[in-house]
């Protein structure tokens, strides 16, 4: 236990002071520990719980999720990897109370940071269908000053997640991104869709602030221009193991073999690896089957 907590205690330390320089922070979906600890062997030192992705894992949608479903994803996570979490907990689950709660929940299981939005709560399932209904701007505030209190480690970050780009107006957006940073929130996240915005966020913003995007989507050096130091991926990981799950699925329904079933093999074979068996393996050899 004290060896995750020195983990958390640097991940979190290190992710308030790299927000603070001028890079972009890259962090992939990571749904289960076996996805982030992959994350962490390729190189990654942060990881993202999207709700969103979370919520077509278990079919159901983000706006149904609980606090609990995404605290015991993120407990999960953090406690057989070493990657630093991001949880997007979306709404907060409620008005002011809930998101307190939320807050306390997720910095008691070593998240890194949280994502919260000002979309209304409960959350609607339309959202997906880019139906999206904002709360006011002081709602939010009001949410976002009882998040920051709530928590306890102040390396703990909050993420001010808004959509008025796309509902409302730019205006309103930075007007609503202003208010949230002066209510404490530690990073901005919009989602500008073209160079204009960009423009608009460069010249009335300060970082750092976050997107969500695929990679490659935007030049590094333009997002760094414009103030962002955070990028979200909460998509590409999860689109890819469908379209992989899928395909196997169909060429075993139709064909009832494969024709890559070696190297599958050998993949496979790579599992327990992946999967830091290693430790268990030991662990037995000094017990139960030495």
């Amino acid at each position: 236990m004290e060896r995750m907590n020195g983990q958390i205690t640097a991940n979190r330390q290190f992710f308030k002071d790299s927000v603070a320089e001028e890079q972009i922070i890259y962090a992939p979906l990571c749904l289960n520990p076996l996805m982030a600890r992959i994350a962490t062997e390729v190189g990654f030192k942060y990881g993202y719980l999207s709700g969103g992705a979370l919520g077509f894992e278990l079919a159901i949608s983000e706006a149904l999720l609980t606090v609990n479903e995404i605290r015991e994803y993120a407990r999960q996570i953090i406690s057989r990897s070493k990657i630093g979490l991001i949880v997007d907990i979306g709404v907060g689950f409620g008005d002011p109370v809930h998101t307190w709660r939320a807050i306390r929940e997720l910095e008691a299981v070593g998240a890194t940071a949280v994502e919260i939005e000002d979309q209304v709560a409960p959350k609607r399932v339309h959202h997906h269908k880019g139906v999206e209904h904002l709360v006011s701007s002081q709602e939010m505030v009001e949410k976002i000053k009882e998040a920051v209190s709530a928590r306890e480690d102040r390396t703990f970050q909050i993420i001010a997640r808004t959509s008025a780009i796309s509902n409302e107006s730019m205006e309103s957006a930075l007007s609503r991104a202003k208010e949230y940073r002066e209510a404490g929130a530690d990073v901005i996240l919009l989602q500008p869709r073209d160079e204009q915005e960009l423009e608009a966020i460069r010249s009335h913003l300060e970082p750092p602030l976050a997107l969500i995007s695929a990679p490659g989507r935007w030049p590094e050096e333009t997002l760094l221009e414009s103030g962002f130091r955070l990028m979200f991926d909460p998509f590409t990981a999860q689109v890819a193991s469908v379209q992989a799950v899928k395909t196997v699925f169909e060429t075993v329904s139709r064909h009832g073999s494969l024709a890559e079933l070696d190297s599958m093999m050998s993949e496979y074979r790579k599992l327990q690896i992946y999967a830091g068996l290693e430790s268990l393996y030991e662990l037995e050899g000094r017990t139960t089957e030495k």
